[in-house]
């Protein structure tokens, strides 16, 4: 039904997979590159970002729909197939879902996912030199206090917005498995959260991701770990 254009490592690839799972929605993964975009990606999306679901059954002017940007397709996603729903309970549950949704791929991204996929994994596969060592420290020191709220949130409500396991717990898992595929959460200081986190690995929407891997750059053992 779906071709999802994706980097098994971004966090916003990795939240439109988990959603479409979510969704029961099957879809085909085709991997592409943040560094070196392919021609058919674009030929999709001139800016060369991911990801991009392309959706055969949606034909309009004769042409599957093309959806380019995660939160996009998200929104998409919850218009065109309303079936298991990532966004709900009230107006304001739902606005709560989208600030954390946004809170998660704007800021903890710009804090801190951003400089340490930058530094310890593009550098690496475009071979464009060492890491920027100040920049994986900044991004290190700030991950304290994104760690602190998220553990205040989920000892506030069963989920993050609240009762009910939305798009704002997937986008924030995101983010996180591409941490703790670096290795760089100590779980340890935690506990709330580590918790919060494991019940999200047990879903099977989620499952798939713990089998990628960047080659040459195994994760640490406890990443595929249910119970870590």
């Amino acid at each position: 039904m779906f071709d999802l254009y994706h980097f098994s490592l971004s966090p916003f690839c990795r939240k439109v997979r988990v959603a479409l799972a979510e969704k029961k929605l099957s879809f085909e993964l085709i991997s592409d590159s943040m560094c070196a975009p392919s021609e058919a990606l674009l030929e999709m999306n001139p800016a060369g970002t991911l990801p991009v679901l392309v959706d055969a059954t949606d034909t309009q002017n004769d042409k599957p729909a093309i959806i380019i940007h995660s939160g996009a397709i998200i929104e998409y996603l919850e218009e065109v197939y309303p079936e298991h729903p990532l966004l709900r309970g009230s107006p304001i549950d739902r606005a709560e879902a989208r600030r954390l949704a946004a809170w998660f791929d704007e800021l903890f991204h710009a804090h801190v996912t951003r400089d340490l996929l930058t530094e310890k994994i593009e550098k690496r596969l475009s071979g464009s030199g060492a890491p920027d060592m100040n920049c994986v420290r900044w991004a290190l020191d700030n991950i304290r206090g994104h760690m602190d709220y998220l553990s205040y949130l989920v000892t506030e409500r069963r989920w993050l917005a609240g009762d009910h396991f939305t798009i704002a717990d997937i986008t924030a898992a995101a983010h996180l498995s591409v941490l703790d595929y670096l290795g760089d959460i100590a779980w340890i200081h935690y506990p709330d959260a580590k918790d919060w986190y494991a019940r999200i690995k047990s879903r099977p929407s989620f499952r798939t991701l713990l089998s990628d891997q960047i080659p040459g750059m195994p994760p640490p053992r406890h990443y595929k770990d249910l119970d870590f």
